[in-house]
């Protein structure tokens, strides 16, 4: 899979349309209710991106760091911290390993930026969250419900913007749980392929993961906040670390 082919300029310039401000500060609010924060509290955010997440959080008293593995997104972070006057700190690394060990209160992977390597790296990368966070902290996750997906597949799908297009083919294997097959850019009249396979979970397969990780009290929400039902296009996994 190129992950780097994935995300870049083209992600943002295509997605933007759908990140706005109003969306990024609902999907703010509902963080910091379902993982309790505080000002003050050390936060992580695991493929941070250019730091939509993080800094919103900065703003609001957070002890935010921000890890992520493409420098150019982290370059855009780091300008829109300095233009919203927040300090966080963001690192350039693999999130299946972290340079640190029991150092973050909480700790969030957003918008499906989980589930992109086989599953010995996505096992990793829950192990990894897991040393990472102090006893008694709190995970939340942020994924596609494969149970509503799967009653509303579509074999593709199309975001278009002033003309250029990003086209995804879809497919699912129930065999080894990967969903997608290949993504196609048009834009300024270059065309470019790639694919990006995505682990598609079931609420109860992530909950046995994250336990097998050592994580507890592992529960499923909405994006609206609530138990998470077969009605809900998002699955928000929230879990903790035993103290």
């Amino acid at each position: 899979m190129e992950r780097e082919q994935a995300f870049d300029d083209d992600y943002l310039y295509f997605y933007a349309q759908l990140l706005t401000d109003e969306r990024s500060e609902q999907e703010v609010d509902l963080i910091w209710r379902l993982l309790e924060l505080e000002a003050g509290l050390a936060v992580l955010d695991l493929a941070c991106g250019h730091g939509r997440i993080a800094n919103r959080l900065a703003e609001r008293g957070a002890q935010v760091t921000g890890l992520d593995a493409t420098p150019r997104f982290l370059e855009l972070a780091r300008k829109d911290a300095a233009a919203r006057g927040v300090e966080v700190d963001y690192v350039e690394a693999d999130m299946r390993d972290p340079p640190w060990e029991g150092r973050f209160d909480r700790m969030l992977s957003w918008f499906t930026s989980f589930g992109y390597f086989d599953d010995e790296g996505n096992r990793a990368f829950l192990a990894a969250a897991f040393r990472t966070l102090k006893p008694g902290g709190r995970f939340l996750i942020d994924l596609n419900n494969r149970d509503w997906i799967m009653g509303h597949y579509r074999p593709q799908s199309v975001l278009e913007r002033d003309g250029d297009f990003m086209l995804d083919l879809h497919s699912y294997n129930p065999l080894t749980g990967l969903s997608g097959g290949e993504r196609i850019i048009i834009r300024d009249g270059k065309t470019r392929r790639f694919d990006l396979p995505v682990r598609m979970f079931p609420f109860t397969e992530l909950r046995g993961w994250l336990e097998q990780a050592g994580f507890e009290d592992v529960s499923g929400y909405g994006r609206d906040g609530e138990p998470l039902t077969i009605d809900h296009p998002r699955m928000v996994v929230l879990a903790r670390k035993p103290d």
